[in-house]
């Protein structure tokens, strides 16, 4: 079942705010909204915009972490999450759900000290934490788990044998 985007809220008056919001799911379910797959930071701004309090302000802060802490740090739309990336590479995702936003690292079983948790559906690498508030995330750490994971990106596809 596709889940549509929420249509633009009404305000008091009745008159509609322009502003359309994201459904979020409870957990992962192949993806993790309808925002289009498309490579760049408009995308990017773009779904984090969509999202409600609070997934909008941690997502603005993973972004805003990301960004100061990756030279050349690339982003993209991809499964209804935004994808960070380096060198061609695919690094870490965030993604909002009801309740918390999923900040993931696609290869963090190699990353020290190991996240704690093992997001379903994101293969048996992937390792990240589930933030419910901003409070919730520790800059720092996330930091070093950033620039950890931007040493090794995955570039996809199957291996070579």
């Amino acid at each position: 079942m596709t889940k549509r985007p929420a249509k633009a809220k009404a305000t008091a008056g009745g008159k509609s705010t322009g502003k359309s919001t994201t459904k979020l799911l409870v957990a992962m379910t192949g993806k993790a909204s309808d925002a289009k797959t498309a490579d760049g930071d408009e995308p990017v701004f773009a779904y984090i915009a969509s999202l409600p309090q609070p997934q909008r302000s941690i997502a603005e802060r993973i972004d805003a972490l990301a960004a100061r802490s990756l030279p050349g740090l690339q982003r993209g739309v991809k499964w209804g999450m935004a994808y960070y990336g380096v060198d061609g590479g695919w690094c870490f995702a965030s993604g909002a759900f009801v309740g918390h936003v999923k900040l993931m690292f696609i290869r963090g079983t190699e990353l020290k000290p190991e996240p704690p948790v093992t997001p379903i559906g994101m293969g048996k690498a992937t390792r990240g934490v589930e933030l419910a508030s901003e409070a919730d995330l520790d800059e720092h750490q996330a930091a070093t788990w950033m620039k950890q994971a931007a040493a090794m990106p995955f570039f996809g596809g199957k291996k070579k044998r």
